[in-house]
């Protein structure tokens, strides 16, 4: 686990103010950075992501009548309801409270009452899982005050179902397996059917580092869910499950059947998956001059195929490739706005940064952000 952080003192302090006394448990959830597959997991294909060190955090405390009383500290808003009488016509930050709790449930979780501060350091809508590490920290906590065991890629799951039914987000497993199953110093190879994960050691000597743009989007209201359905279409096309059972050479055979836009879809995917498992294998072998190219391919293929990108994030990328020390850097996340990724000499990371910046804000109207990354663990109970 981190050692104490900011966040995790404004959650103590926080619940002392609003509740009297300590917490009974405190929670952590980290978000993640995706190094490169993307869009790839709900097709059952490969992702490459890492848990960070930013994280949400959710101080509870148990309640015998049943009641959830919840501050969102970053927001300084209260929320409360029964857990016995979930209202799915709430929206925003609620519903993922009681999404997750109605998930727990439908999967057998007892669930009690609890007063609780929850608050986070993951930006919103940056596409670095700020709503997956909120789910997953409530399930961690809920698990414990239940007396469960804890079985983070079941929860991974259980997160995903809250996500998918009750918010209405139709996300792929990633960010949830990413959130729950962390490990310090590796990224996740994760195989999205299977959810089979091969830990991949990062290296000291190169950084993961976020690229804010400035730029926020909403996914339920975005084109993601229209993604989703292209990709169904193109893997009925082909009489398969999903696009992860294509390989380049089928798709290479018929793609001159499909449409423009659904052929462009089906390429980003099927060429996505290859370029994850080739980035995993440099990454072992520490070879970042090709990680970095996989990562540029990984964009271009965003932004033309895909059609995620937007200038922002176009600009980020570039501004990124010019800076000293940059082997790669790619749009990362869902895309429509938020955030590029990366992977720098470690020697170079200030200066890295620091061109970073001042090219991008040069170029763009927005307020950029740089968040040095490391590789922090899932979901846990801190000590």
């Amino acid at each position: 686990m981190n050692q104490p952080t900011p966040v995790r003192e404004h959650v103590m302090a926080a619940f002392a103010r609003r509740f009297g006394g300590e917490p009974a448990l405190l929670a952590r959830a980290p978000g993640r950075v995706n190094l490169i597959g993307e869009h790839t997991d709900y097709n059952d294909g490969f992702v490459l992501p890492m848990g960070i060190d930013r994280a949400a955090w959710l101080a509870v405390r148990p309640r015998s009548d049943g009641r959830v009383r919840i501050y969102a500290h970053d927001l300084d808003e209260e929320a409360a309801f029964d857990v016995n009488a979930l209202d799915r016509t709430q929206r925003g930050w609620v519903a993922y409270i009681q999404g997750t709790l109605w998930a727990l449930r439908e999967a057998g979780i007892p669930l009690v009452g609890w007063d609780g501060v929850l608050a986070s350091d993951v930006p919103r809508g940056a596409g670095l899982s700020s709503s997956a590490a909120v789910e997953l920290v409530v399930a961690r906590a809920a698990v414990a005050l239940a007396g469960a065991p804890w079985d983070a890629p079941r929860m991974a799951r259980v997160a995903q179902r809250a996500e998918n039914e009750w918010v209405g987000m139709a996300c792929g497993i990633m960010d949830q397996m990413a959130s729950a199953c962390a490990r310090r110093d590796h990224a996740l190879l994760l195989d999205c059917r299977s959810l089979d994960i091969t830990y991949v050691p990062l290296p000291r000597d190169v950084a993961a580092v976020v690229l804010d743009t400035g730029t926020r989007r909403g996914l339920v209201d975005s084109a993601y869910n229209e993604r989703r359905a292209q990709c169904e279409a193109a893997a009925a096309f082909f009489g398969v499950p999903a696009l992860r059972d294509v390989d380049e050479a089928t798709f290479n055979a018929r793609a001159h059947e499909l449409d423009e836009t659904t052929r462009r879809r089906a390429r980003h995917v099927i060429t996505e998956n290859a370029r994850t498992l080739a980035a995993a294998e440099a990454l072992r072998a520490g070879d970042y001059t090709r990680m970095g190219a996989l990562m540029v391919a990984s964009h271009a293929s965003l932004r033309d195929d895909f059609e995620v990108s937007t200038p922002a994030l176009d600009a980020m990328v570039a501004c990124a490739l010019d800076a000293p020390g940059c082997y790669g850097a790619r749009m990362t996340g869902a895309g429509f706005g938020g955030c590029a990724v990366a992977l720098v000499a470690a020697e170079h990371v200030d200066a890295f940064c620091e061109q970073v910046l001042a090219c991008y804000t040069a170029r763009m109207p927005h307020t950029p952000q740089v968040y040095v990354c490391h590789a922090e663990d899932g979901a846990a109970i801190a000590t």
